[in-house]
């Protein structure tokens, strides 16, 4: 390396020592160490802010060089720059397994060591306090300490993967190794041969061309151990030095050389203060990271009086790179200190539900539900300062433990509550068992429901029973709605069938023409009426159809002289005989309390709109507030009466039904006697 190379490091260090010849080479701000100490204050700021720049660029250096030597160990190396470094502490144990898995089988070994390094902390810190909290869980639920246990799934998912990540590891370098010491070897070989040129006697070109084999074998030495590749890379240089001191003789080779070495040089400047303009600060330092690689490893010296120029440049190049780095480190800390403050405001939301923790289940519920959305607010919030990361996560455990203990100290006391539970739901289930193979899907179907919903309304049951008791109560349900949905898909069908049959009367309907004779026109408008009844539901975008069909057939019976009242008892003595047809005593029952239903919510409107005329009893009855009112009050009465009838024709429908049971009945009583 050219002595400018190293003054980046050396700008406020005395002298660099060279390894192999215990040469000096002194800086030039050395020769102002002993200036007198100047009494101006201002002048003694400067003096100590320029020293800490210079100390904060060797502190880039120094991190430049070592990340250099890792890569030079190993190329595949250089991939961790590409590997993202993620929020581990903000992740959950199963995504920590998760994300372990994913760079052991997708990544190279040697590159993720610090991710897994830094995965590995964060789940053996989140892992105890788990085990903690399930094992201060088990004591307060009356468990003995020393009989505690916990089988952990993801811990034995984490160790299976952690193991195979130090087995991939260790195999590796324990192969490197042996590389990498051999590579050591050969490169002192080449050094020493570098050395053996130096004042032999020879013809200089063949001393140059030995030379340049030296040079090329080097290049092609194959990678050595981090920890000595700097020395060897700097006393390889110290000597290529004196070999370019030693072919002054030559000056024709030597220029040559140099000039090749200023051009490669003075691109690799160009491309570092290029860097200043690239927006991806991690890419900048990485493509700065590898300039500096070349400049060390690729590239020879330059003439003297062009070395401290040279470097000057790209030493200023690294020195802006490291301010950037230093704003943007500013910018993080800043971010931190926010993300520290939104953390102890979260802290101390869990801390104030810990201590009004609720006393009854659903209360508890709420709370559980409110912690676990802090915890998720806290684990997204970001990182805090490195100084502030361990007291805050101490805190966030403490705070999050004792409203976990206060709240298994609830729970221990609702065992009977529990047991209790249990029989609502057993309860439950043997209902759902006895209904899920039922026929009668328009009466079960809402009980199904019911008891769905009451489920969810029962509380916890003992954790022993709560997986059979859910897996057999939803094999019911599920066992149940599949058949619905099953019979369903088929009625779908018929609908769809009952459709184009409609569709095909209400065309028929709209191109009759009334003949002028009521009694033929009323028992043909009769006939379309049956018709559509037989044909069963429609489908429920469909359904519209009905509304056309009894406008149609309200129009005719009108002009026949058939009037509104009359008209909806004509179309519901259809729906009576559909009935008689079923003989079915629950869908009768149901047809009567909807009319009396009907009845009743008539009357109640009637009363209130005779209430509300009496409000208006000095108004005139030309007045439209009142005619409204009158009007109002006309059609509820209609539609009273109406009802009334509906009721009068379904009673005799049923009369008729049990005056005919009775005589089949009595018919069947003879012929045993």
């Amino acid at each position: 390396m050219d002595d400018n190379e190293h003054k980046l490091q050396e700008e406020t260090v005395g002298e660099q020592e060279h390894t192999e010849t215990g040469e000096k080479a002194t800086p030039q701000e050395e020769k102002n160490t002993e200036e007198p100490v100047t009494t101006d204050t201002s002048e003694h700021e400067k003096k100590k802010e320029a020293v800490k720049k210079k100390e904060a660029t060797e502190d880039v250096q120094e991190e430049i060089d070592e990340s250099n030597a890792e890569d030079a160990e190993d190329e595949e190396n250089q991939k961790r720059h590409h590997i993202p470094m993620l929020d581990y502490h903000a992740m959950s144990l199963e995504n920590l397994v998760g994300e372990l898995q994913r760079l052991v089988k997708n990544e190279k070994v040697q590159a993720i060591h610090r991710h897994v390094n830094n995965i590995k902390h964060e789940f053996d810190s989140k892992f105890k306090d788990f085990i903690e909290e399930k094992k201060e869980e088990f004591v307060s639920n009356g468990g003995n300490e020393v009989d505690f246990r916990y089988n952990s799934v993801t811990k034995r998912q984490f160790n299976e993967v952690y193991s195979e990540y130090r087995e991939k590891r260790d195999a590796y370098y324990k192969n490197l190794e042996k590389t990498l010491k051999a590579n050591l070897e050969n490169r002192l070989n080449i050094i020493e041969e570098l050395k053996g040129l130096v004042n032999v006697e020879e013809d200089m070109n063949t001393t140059y061309k030995s030379f340049k084999e030296l040079q090329e074998r080097w290049r092609n030495a194959g990678p050595v151990p981090r920890n000595q590749y700097n020395d060897v890379w700097r006393t390889y240089h110290h000597h290529v030095e004196i070999f370019y001191d030693f072919l002054h003789l030559n000056r024709e080779l030597r220029d040559l050389d140099f000039k090749h070495n200023l051009e490669e040089k003075l691109k690799l400047v160009e491309r570092a203060e290029a860097l200043a303009s690239e927006p991806d600060l991690g890419k900048a330092f990485r493509e700065l990271q590898t300039l500096h690689k070349i400049w060390k490893e690729d590239i020879g010296p330059v003439a003297k009086e062009q070395r401290e120029e040279i470097w000057e440049r790209f030493s200023n190049a690294t020195k802006a790179m490291h301010q950037r780095r230093q704003e943007h480190h500013k910018e993080l800390e800043d971010r931190y200190a926010e993300n520290l403050v939104k953390k102890q405001e979260l802290i101390q939301a869990i801390k104030q539900i810990a201590e009004n923790t609720a006393r009854v289940h659903s209360g508890i519920q709420k709370q559980i539900k409110e912690v676990e959305a802090l915890r998720e607010q806290f684990f997204k919030a970001g990182r805090v300062p490195q100084k502030d990361n361990d007291a805050t996560w101490t805190e966030f455990k403490n705070a999050v433990r004792s409203f976990n203990r206060n709240k298994n100290n609830f729970y221990k006391g609702l065992k009977k509550e529990q047991l209790e539970n249990l029989e609502k739901k057993k309860a439950l289930l043997q209902i759902a068992q006895s209904l899920k193979d039922s026929e009668d899907f328009d009466a079960t179907t809402p009980e199904m429901k019911r008891i769905q919903s009451e489920w969810k309304k029962i509380g916890h049951v003992p954790r022993k029973y709560s997986d059979k008791i859910w897996k057999e109560f939803k094999a019911a349900c599920n066992h149940y709605f599949d058949r619905l949905h099953s019979q369903r898909n088929h009625a779908q069908k018929e609908e769809y069938a009952n459709y184009e049959k409609k569709n095909a009367c209400l065309d028929r309907l709209k191109n009759f023409k009334l003949t002028g004779t009521k009694d033929k026109d009323l028992e043909t408008i009769k006939g379309f009426i049956n018709e559509w009844k037989t044909y069963g539901r429609l489908p429920y975008n469909k359904r519209h159809l009905n509304g056309k069909f009894n406008k149609i057939i309200d129009a005719l019976l009108k002009k026949v002289g058939v009037g509104r009242h009359e008209a909806e008892l004509l179309k519901y003595g259809n729906k009576i005989q559909q009935l008689t047809k079923a003989e079915d005593e629950r869908a009768i029952n149901n047809e009567r309390t909807f009319i009396k239903r009907k009845i009743s919510e008539s009357k109640n409107e009637l009363r209130q709109l005779e209430n509300n005329l009496q409000f208006f009893s000095n108004a005139s009855e030309d007045s439209p507030l009142v005619q409204e009112v009158i009007k109002n009050i006309d059609r509820h009465k209609e539609a009273l009466a109406t009802w009334k009838g509906k009721l009068k024709k379904l009673n005799i429908m049923q009369n008729q039904l049990e005056r005919e049971a009775d005589q089949e009945e009595s018919t069947t009583s003879s012929e045993e006697e």
